[in-house]
């Protein structure tokens, strides 16, 4: 499973069926399902943890459930919403569906941890996947969670399958930085860019993943917090968490000249903690960092700038993950990136 999956919630995405907030872009894609006239391939974009995965496990669950798009349930379908006792819900969940694929950074049983990018041997396997004849007959599915950890090789592998897709194929491409896609990538898909949820929302997602009631002051501080990503706000159910924010935030607000004194103390915070904690902080600086893509999406120049910043920082926090490197020296690192995003 990808320790960066787009939901934060308790479930992973290809288990739970709630979505929360995406009404519109569901009925995109269920519209476009029934009109026979399916694209191939969807990009789906957005900051990370307002249901993107879900969305995609969704769409799959449907098509796989349903795989003729003329007959009478879909055309009367009011979402994609697929029954949880569902032969296909089951076997998606136990990731047992063998007309879907699933491209996600893979565990490296020599360390333990995660490898720091989907590997294009990975990848290639869409080659054979999709050249076999779908189990029922049906469909074939790939999700790639997320096109922002394949390498360069990884993304020309996919596109083999992006310039000459087989019939009835979905490639559902995840992306955690609309932006940053790959012009060849891009062009072969149709993008669906998700908003970040609005504070109710984000409450009921959070209610859903903890069992909480939706009045809990504590998941309101934290959805009020979040900036509309529901795996954010899991996280800032923790004080610490919160008070990470507001040190983080405080720095970015000093761009592009951060106090260095303040770099110190929170390389030295975030020193000997958890991967969750370190997994907070990335989570904030790619908050901003989207934030800055969406803003300068005229200017090509920022747009580069803020991109190449996206790459740096999330690879170096990869390798210090994965490594089990200081962690101080990636925080003067992380904003070094973004002074220059910022400039």
């Amino acid at each position: 499973m990808s320790e960066d999956r787009d939901e934060g919630e308790a479930l992973a995405p290809n288990e739970t069926t709630v979505l929360f907030g995406h009404g519109e872009a569901e009925q995109t894609l269920l519209n476009a399902y029934r009109s026979a006239r399916m694209p191939h391939a969807w990009l789906i974009g957005g900051q990370p943890g307002i249901g993107k995965a879900t969305l995609a496990y969704r769409l799959a669950r449907f098509v796989l459930a349903h795989p003729d798009p003329s007959a009478a349930d879909v055309q009367a379908a009011a979402s994609l919403d697929v029954a949880a006792d569902n032969p296909v819900t089951r076997r998606v969940a136990a990731r047992a569906q063998g007309d879907l694929l699933v491209l996600e950074r893979a565990l490296n049983e020599q360390t333990g941890k995660l490898f720091t990018t989907i590997r294009v041997d990975d990848v290639r396997r869409t080659v054979g996947f999709f050249g076999a004849t779908a189990a029922e007959g049906g469909w074939r599915i790939a999700i790639v969670d997320a096109i922002d950890d394949l390498q360069r090789e990884g993304a020309n592998a996919l596109l083999k399958i992006l310039e000459e897709p087989p019939p009835r194929a979905l490639l559902l491409l995840i992306s955690h930085s609309p932006g940053r896609e790959l012009p060849t990538i891009r062009s072969r898909c149709r993008r669906l860019l998700l908003r970040p949820l609005d504070g109710e929302d984000v409450v009921r997602a959070l209610a859903a993943a903890t069992g909480r009631d939706a009045q809990d002051p504590e998941l309101v501080q934290a959805a009020a917090a979040s900036d509309g990503s529901a795996g954010r706000a899991l996280r800032f159910l923790d004080d610490k968490a919160l008070a990470l924010r507001r040190r983080v935030l405080d720095l970015i607000a000093q761009l592009p000249n951060p106090d260095p004194r303040a770099l110190h103390a929170l390389g030295d915070a975030l020193s000997g903690t958890d991967p969750e904690t370190l997994a907070t902080f990335m989570d904030l600086v790619n908050g901003w960092l989207s934030q800055q893509l969406r803003r300068q999406a005229n200017d090509a120049a920022r747009l580069n700038r803020a991109a190449e910043a996206w790459e740096t920082v999330n690879r170096a926090a990869r390798d210090v993950d994965a490594y089990n490197l200081e962690r101080k020296p990636l925080v003067f690192s992380v904003f070094g990136e973004l002074a220059k995003a910022a400039r």
